[in-house]
């Protein structure tokens, strides 16, 4: 398949995904993004929202995935819904804002239809002009379109595009554990989306950033002169001095290749990972004793240690989101064109907890994912330069070949060491499988 081939079908997507390979068209074919749009992102579980930014009846967010425009909209009886985000008359945008509150019913902006917040039809203008024309039998009568599939774990929204499938639990398995780590850091059981979300658009295809989120080799040499200076700024401290906070969290990027294939990681079905299982370079942050005390009357002794004594590098909830439980940090994938993306990066309040914690999701945040970051920009700079070097003549395809093993096939599962490419190659086979779902050949 080149470049300039049109409609991709279920053996020409076989033919691309290979056990230790994937063909460069993965990254460059706009015809491929195209099917990605409509067939991967209908088929998987997406990261929609949290909870906390629609606190009260009537508040609302706002999204555009995979090409469609949505509404996440709390009800008068505390739940959640998601509609696609068109009126039913003429399809103009009901809400053209980030978040809000609509009050009690939705009106659209063009001919003033109404309608109720759990989507039902509740008013037009001029409505005698509708009597006996069939309107309310078809679809435009009936309201607006529900996402067909929205799930609210632990106040994080995810919602799946089409019906059917796979179910929100057999989807996740035991990688929802993530965010339950999250979550349990805070003595409440509550975290809030808090400090504003940073922004960076970047001109490559979304799957380079996601696998470089598994990625454990590439720090030793892509951030090498980050780290330098931050080893020449703390020159001449003592070992066991207190680092501010940007040292403390810069420096552990200057670890060699065996600090991160020691690290571990843990392989789920369906693309979904955990990076830094035994260690990560979050380990060795302070943790304050009456914060600790906290946690232990919370949740007792067992899930206090549990909570603390693991702080993964990064959890992949393929394929929107990534989670780091310390800092307390997410970042979003939001692909916006072939060789396009936006990622987001989130903090949260750990309601209950010392504010050192939000401090240093932030900072973090600031440190190594902005567009100002000393570190992005390293990996931006990559991740565009491969976005143009994959359109070369010769070679197509892309290795994964480092510790592949042919139990992988068979194995939906497993606990691997920390440079294992298994991580980025268990994404590429679940986006075959979720790209071919319900294709019938030659489609």
């Amino acid at each position: 398949m080149s470049a300039q081939t049109h409609r991709p079908n279920p053996q020409t997507l076989h033919a691309l995904v290979r056990e230790s390979q994937v063909h460069r068209d993965l990254y460059i074919n706009a015809d491929l993004f195209a099917l990605e749009q409509s067939q991967f992102y209908g088929h998987t579980w997406n990261f929609a929202g949290h909870s906390s930014q629609i606190p009260a009846a009537g508040d609302y967010i706002t999204l555009t995935l995979a090409g469609r425009p949505l509404i996440v909209l709390r009800q008068a009886d505390g739940s959640v819904r998601g509609f696609f985000n068109r009126c039913a008359h003429k399809g103009a945008k009901l809400l053209s804002e980030a978040c809000g509150n609509t009050g009690k019913f939705l009106r659209c902006p063009y001919h003033a239809w109404s309608f109720k917040t759990d989507g039902a039809l509740l008013s037009m203008p001029l409505k005698t002009g509708y009597e006996n024309t069939g309107v309310s039998a078809c679809e435009n009568g009936q309201g607006l379109t529900p996402i067909p599939g929205l799930q609210v774990y632990r106040d994080f929204i995810f919602v799946k595009l089409k019906p059917g499938g796979v179910g929100f639990e057999d989807y996740f398995g035991e990688a929802l554990g993530a965010i339950d780590s999250m979550v349990d850091r805070s003595p409440t059981g509550q975290l809030r989306v808090a400090g504003g979300v940073l922004r960076n658009v970047m001109n490559c295809n979304w799957k380079m950033y996601l696998e470089n989120i598994n990625d454990t080799v590439h720090p030793v040499s892509t951030h090498e002169s980050v780290v330098k200076a931050a080893q020449s700024v703390w020159q001449g401290h003592g070992p066991d001095e207190a680092k501010p906070m940007a040292i403390e969290q810069v420096l552990p990027f200057g670890n060699g290749y065996n600090f991160f294939d020691e690290m571990g990681g843990q392989v789920y079905p369906h693309g979904h990972s955990l990076l830094g299982i035994n260690f990560s370079i979050h380990s060795g942050y302070q943790v304050p004793a009456d914060y600790e005390a906290a946690l232990l009357a919370a949740h007792g002794v067992d899930r206090t240690r549990d909570v603390l004594g693991r702080s993964p590098q990064n959890a992949v909830l393929y394929p929107s989101i990534a989670l780091k439980g310390s800092p307390q940090c997410m970042r979003v994938i939001r692909p916006l064109a072939v060789d396009r993306t936006l990622v987001e990066a989130w903090s949260f309040e750990t309601v209950g907890a010392p504010d050192l914690l939000l401090e240093r999701a932030m900072t973090y945040n600031r440190l190594v994912f902005s567009p100002m970051s000393v570190v992005a920009h390293d990996d931006i700079h990559l991740f565009e330069t491969i976005q143009q070097g994959l359109h070369a003549p010769g070679n197509e395809w892309v290795s994964l070949h480092r510790d592949y093993r042919a139990n992988e096939l068979t194995t939906p599962s497993a606990t691997v060491n920390g440079t294992n490419e298994w991580l980025m190659r268990n994404q590429y086979r679940a986006w075959l499988q979720f790209m071919t779902q319900d294709m019938e050949a030659g489609e």
